[in-house]
């Protein structure tokens, strides 16, 4: 099997519906920003930090390429073949914010993001997943998608702060504050 096909080559691609749609198409921008996000989470997986922060890791980048792949279907059959958004997954965040929380002091002021590189790269993650929000709710504006997937979506950047606030923690590193 070639890895190009050449469909796109016009500026257009391929639901997995079979539904063709320009490659600005919010949809495509929705699922091409949750792309953007996984690469950058398993750029954060290779850092240097706790085996725990990279087994959470895991598990969200398979619930972002089930998040991706919904998205990326519009209508058909596919969609009820494919892994939704339930509540467990975001308990799953939910908890693991808790936890992660439990460990840090109480926030004062806000933090600038970077100074230390595994804590730029979860800072980076929660951008990212702020933007996929963004496209997510767009897309909802015009479309019907499952509220639970931007509920996770939400979820996901409150967990990369606290993320970003454990490793710098861990790090004994103080992160500038504003």
């Amino acid at each position: 099997m070639k890895i190009y096909t050449k469909g796109g080559d016009k500026g257009k691609t391929s639901l997995l519906s079979g539904t063709r749609v320009p490659k600005y198409h919010i949809r495509v921008e929705a699922y091409g920003t949750i792309d953007e996000l996984t690469s950058y989470i398993g750029l954060l997986r290779a850092a240097d930090i706790k085996s725990e922060y990279k087994d959470h890791l895991i598990e969200i980048q398979r619930r972002l390429f089930d998040i991706s792949g919904l998205l990326a279907c519009d209508k058909g059959k596919f969609i009820d073949k494919l892994n939704k958004i339930e509540n467990k997954d975001i308990e799953f965040l939910e908890n693991n914010i808790d936890k992660i929380q439990e460990n840090l002091p109480p926030l004062r002021a806000f933090v600038l993001p970077g100074g230390q590189y595994e804590v730029a790269l979860a800072h980076i993650c929660r951008t990212i997943s702020r933007k996929a929000e963004r496209r997510i709710v767009e897309l909802a504006d015009k479309e019907t998608i499952d509220t639970k997937i931007i509920i996770y979506m939400n979820r996901l950047s409150d967990y990369f702060f606290v993320l970003a606030r454990a490793i710098a923690k861990d790090k004994n590193f103080e992160q500038l504050k504003v």
